[in-house]
C-alpha cells in the first residue's frame, strides 16, 4: 500500500504521516510544491528519530507521481487509487481496499484538486464528519484512513506485543532523506 501528500502544507502532518509511514511498512510519496522544506525542524520533530526508516519519495507533479505508481502491481493505478476528501464520495467504512492500494491525500487548506476528483469520479473515500464541520486534520485523516484500509484489505498489521526497542541505527541521520523523481524544481 501506499500514501501519497498533494502539495502538503504542514510540516507536522507530513512528519506524523511519515513516522506512521514507518511504523507501519508503508511507502509514502509527497507531491510538490511544499508547503516546507524536507529539512523543516518540525517535519523532523513530527517524525522524531524514525525517518531512516520512512520510506520516502518526493515527485515534482503529480503526474510523475502517477507515472512511478503505475509500476510494480498487476492492478491498473486507476483500479488501485482511494482519494481522500472531505466531499463526498463512499464512506471509509463501506470502501473497499485491497493491499496495493494508493490513498491519496490532499494539501491541507485545498484538499484536491477538481481536476484530480474529476479524473477518478469513483473513486473518493471520505471520513464520516458532523455537518458545520469543514475537515479533519490531514495526519489524523492519514492515520485513520491507513490502518482501516490495512486491516479491511487483509493485509497483516505490525506484530507488537506493547514493547519498545529502539533500532540499531536509531541515531543515524540520513543525508538525504527523501529519493526524488523527474527533474528536481
Amino acid at each position: 500500500m501506499d500514501v501519497v501528500l498533494v502539495e502538503p502544507e504542514i510540516p507536522h502532518n507530513s512528519g506524523c504521516a511519515g513516522r506512521l509511514t514507518a511504523a507501519l511498512g508503508v511507502r509514502l510519496h509527497l507531491v510538490e510544491p511544499l508547503g516546507f522544506v524536507l529539512e523543516d525542524r518540525y517535519l523532523k520533530r513530527a517524525g522524531l528519530d524514525y525517518w531512516s526508516q520512512v520510506d520516502l519519495t518526493v515527485h515534482p507533479d503529480l503526474a510523475t507521481c502517477w507515472a512511478h505508481l503505475a509500476t510494480g502491481s498487476e492492478r491498473p493505478l486507476e483500479d488501485r487509487i482511494q482519494l481522500f476528501s472531505a466531499r463526498g464520495g463512499t464512506s471509509l467504512f463501506e470502501a473497499t481496499f485491497a493491499p496495493d492500494d494508493v490513498l491519496v491525500f490532499g494539501s491541507e487548506s485545498k484538499g484536491l484538486a477538481d481536476a484530480v476528483l474529476e479524473a477518478f469520479p469513483d473513486r473518493h473515500v471520505y471520513l464520516p464528519i458532523r455537518p458545520g464541520i469543514r475537515s479533519l486534520n490531514l495526519a489524523n485523516t492519514v492515520a485513520v484512513g491507513l490502518y482501516h484500509a490495512l486491516w479491511k484489505s487483509g493485509s497483516p498489521l505490525p506484530d507488537n506485543d506493547g514493547t519498545h526497542e529502539p533500532p540499531a541505527d536509531r541515531d543515524a541521520q540520513p543525508v538525504d532523506i527523501a529519493r526524488r523523481t523527474g527533474p528536481a524544481d
